[in-house]
């Protein structure tokens, strides 16, 4: 025993002397290397990378926390949806929002107009679009043609991606941005106005305005004859419209939670500060819990595979997130 303590204490003073004793950074770097390995296999899902090693710690930073907080949050019971490490995981909340969310409400309350749906008296209990073929693959862009290309399949019996970037494009007296930030209703005002859309293949999404295509744009591929606003702050009146097509509403996407949403019924705090453009494609009920099914405009590998189940029917008049405040649909 007393051999066994001597050389332990020969074995410190050794590395004392030479230095080997680890430091206080290099214990951190140690404990990190889980975290920093992670940090590496996200940026390879996700094709990140970065411009130097300044930008690179930065990211890093903000990254780990993320993490820990979602992980924090997974490891709690009784919550009704998950989070996930996403495509968002290394940008501050702040500067995702000022990235994705960018939908201007109106200044004031919807027009008051005609609801066609005011007297349906008989809904079904559970509505899913999807499973009706009305609603296109998931994209990460913009969401305003999303109901026209349900309202299109219903009354053609065809189902068109239709392009977006006509929208940001060729819209230049409206505010709509492709409804990434804009005024759905101004989306349809265009086109209405510019008597269709063309599809998706024949004018590609790239994410910025550019010049308006006007020969592309000529080829019309579905066309509505106007818009109509769904009752302001009733879930009741939602619930009508979306059983009888998909619905473009907007919700303030911009908490935490919402950014970082991966699974199940999402019930998580969020205000009214209309942010986000997105599409109601139908609504259901797992195990008692009621739910709205919405079709984001983040990528599939965001949420349930580009979905997100917000909880529906809470005592709020304006809905979770906002969802029942400002609503409308295409009509044809």
């Amino acid at each position: 025993m007393r051999f066994t303590k001597q050389f332990q204490f020969v074995c410190l003073a050794l590395l004392f002397i030479s230095g080997a004793w680890p430091s206080k950074s290099t214990a951190r770097t140690l404990l990190d290397a889980p975290m920093y390995e992670r940090h590496e296999q996200w940026m390879t899902q996700y094709g990140r990378v970065y411009k130097d090693d300044t930008e690179r710690a930065t990211r890093y930073s903000i990254f780990k926390e993320n993490v820990a907080r979602i992980d924090a949050f997974n490891s709690q019971t009784g919550k009704s949806y998950k989070l996930g490490v996403n495509q968002f995981a290394d940008l501050t909340n702040e500067e995702f929002k000022a990235s994705r969310n960018r939908f201007k409400g109106h200044m004031c309350s919807p027009q008051a107009g005609p609801f066609r749906y005011e007297n349906v008296s008989a809904v079904p209990s559970t509505v899913d679009w999807r499973k009706e073929g009305a609603v296109t693959p998931v994209k990460d862009q913009g969401q305003c043609v999303a109901a026209m290309e349900g309202i299109n399949k219903l009354t053609t019996g065809k189902l068109i991606s239709l392009s977006e970037q006509e929208v940001v494009d060729c819209d230049t007296k409206g505010e709509d941005q492709g409804c990434n930030g804009g005024l759905m209703d101004d989306a349809f005002k265009f086109i209405e106005q510019n008597k269709g859309l063309t599809t998706e293949a024949n004018y590609p999404y790239k994410g910025t305005d550019g010049t308006c295509n006007t020969n592309k744009a000529a080829i019309h591929a579905a066309k509505i004859t106007g818009f109509e606003d769904v009752p302001a702050n009733s879930e009741a009146a939602l619930m009508k419209a979306v059983a009888k097509q998909p619905v473009s509403v907007a919700i303030d996407a911009g908490g935490y939670d919402f950014q970082f949403y991966s699974s199940g019924i999402f019930t998580g705090s969020c205000g009214t500060q209309l942010d986000h453009g997105v599409t109601a494609v139908g609504y259901g009920v797992s195990d008692g819990s009621k739910y709205w099914l919405v079709k984001n405009s983040w990528g599939a590998k965001w949420g349930e595979e580009g979905y997100i189940r917000m909880q529906k029917d809470i005592s709020a008049k304006e809905g979770l997130c906002g969802i029942a405040m400002q609503a409308s649909y295409p009509t044809a």
